[in-house]
């Protein structure tokens, strides 16, 4: 029964995507008030910014469940699994328990609209993070700040990741005005910790960040990081000098994003949370987050290396294709791409292509994928070995058949393209999380 009833919510919920996306907070609000408020029952450390949102929040997630406390993450998209959006100390919650906070929030009397799908969603993780009794939550938001759901929360803390172009119909068409979006986020007196970069961005969080009298500390200028040749790097941040710190997670920009978890961790050290210094350390070498840079080692008789990567973003794709080209420069890789029809494809193709062989363009099973047939032409012009098997299960069953013999494949180009590719590996018996990202 408990099985039937989790299939018939998610597919409730799913149902919930044709209302789009609708930006605002008053609904959401009359939902969490109806539930008495379970947003106010934990501390919680709000996540925004383009790229590295999910590797900076599992991080600090891992490393305040390992110093002793009881954390909820929440995180999009999901991968496989609905659950996986939803963790409590690194365990996904159960069936049962998705379903019995589907129904609370049901329960609650509609106002003018519908409750979008991420609404849903944002509510259910509050209420099971009450419910659970967690001590913090660190809470991703879905789409900008300023009117995301996620934006009902009085944070101890804010992180902004980086900013690049993104979702212009919602946010805006400069750098400048999204950064406003997600610097939304910023509450009165509440520390704000950065990566961004751009002028105009530091500019727009610091007349934020100064009308409401919060604490901003900037990578590069606040704290810094030095990497060495070994691939640790020194940390040098606000109160703290830690060296020869390492990421489990690979690529360089993943240095950035633990400049960023390390000045968080200080700043909680300020607020008098009880963090060692060996938990940081530890947790920071040793956490995971799938399906980005997640390396799947050759399996004899099996399949060749494979890599796996969202690069859902321009930023994101040029940030794989540094990585591949400082990494890989030497190996013959064949790209697995599939990518959505709101996301600058030809940017994004012009990022990754000169460091593949060869090219087998997919699709993955939600409506704003983008046509292969699109792709074909422009792809042919830079890799002439371009193929279409629309299928991500089939075009990644067709790649691993015909790789040459100690070659790479690569996976990218949508998270919805990492999930099916990554059900379709399990499926014949390739582990979830082997690899150096684990």
């Amino acid at each position: 029964m408990t099985s039937k009833n989790y299939q018939k919510c998610l597919e409730e919920m799913f149902g919930l995507q044709r209302f789009g996306i609708k930006l605002g907070l008053d609904v959401i609000q009359n939902i969490l008030d109806n539930l008495q408020n379970p947003e106010n029952t934990f501390s919680c450390i709000h996540i925004a910014g383009t790229n590295g949102k999910g590797s900076i929040a599992s991080g600090l997630a891992s490393i305040l469940a390992a110093s002793g406390y009881k954390v909820g993450l929440y995180t999009s998209p999901h991968l496989i699994k609905f659950n996986e959006r939803i963790t409590i100390n690194g365990i996904e919650v159960s069936d049962e328990a998705i379903v019995s906070s589907y129904q609370a929030v049901k329960s609650i009397p509609k106002t003018d609209r519908e409750p979008t799908f991420f609404e849903y969603t944002t509510a259910m993780a509050l209420h099971l993070f009450a419910r659970s009794n967690v001590d913090w939550a660190i809470i991703e938001t879905g789409m900008g700040g300023r009117l995301d759901a996620t934006n009902v929360l009085s944070p101890a803390l804010c992180v902004i990741s980086n900013i690049s172009m993104e979702h212009r119909f919602y946010l805006g068409n400069t750098i400048a005005e999204i950064t406003g979006e997600k610097g939304g986020i910023i509450k009165h007196n509440t520390p704000v910790v950065t990566g961004v970069t751009q002028k105009s961005a530091i500019k727009v969080l610091q007349q934020i960040a100064a009308n409401k009298s919060a604490p901003l500390y900037r990578l590069g200028e606040d704290f810094k990081v030095r990497r060495s040749k070994n691939g640790s790097f020194s940390y040098s941040g606000i109160d703290h000098q830690w060296k020869k710190m390492k990421t489990g997670l690979p690529g360089s920009h993943q240095v950035d994003n633990a400049a960023l978890i390390l000045a968080a961790c200080e700043v909680l050290l300020q607020k008098g949370l009880s963090i060692k210094f060996s938990r940081i350390k530890n947790s920071l070498e040793t956490y995971a987050w799938p399906g980005r840079l997640e390396i799947i080692p050759a399996s004899p008789g099996i399949s060749p290396e494979i890599i796996i990567d969202g690069a859902h973003n321009l930023m994101a794709a040029r940030k794989l294709s540094q990585f591949l080209k400082q990494e890989y420069s030497h190996k013959n890789v064949t790209l697995v791409i599939g990518i959505l029809n709101d996301k600058p494809f030809e940017s994004i193709m012009q990022s990754l292509l000169p460091q593949c062989n060869r090219v087998i363009l997919t699709q993955p099973d939600i409506d704003r994928s983008l046509p292969p047939e699109k792709l074909k032409s422009f792809t042919q012009s830079i890799v002439s070995d371009t193929v279409i098997v629309k299928d991500v299960a089939s075009a990644v069953m067709h790649a691993i058949k015909t790789a040459p013999a100690d070659s790479t494949i690569c996976i990218a180009g949508s998270l919805y393209v990492v999930g099916e590719a990554k059900q379709a590996l399990k499926n014949i018996g390739i582990p979830e999380l082997p690899g150096k990202n684990i």
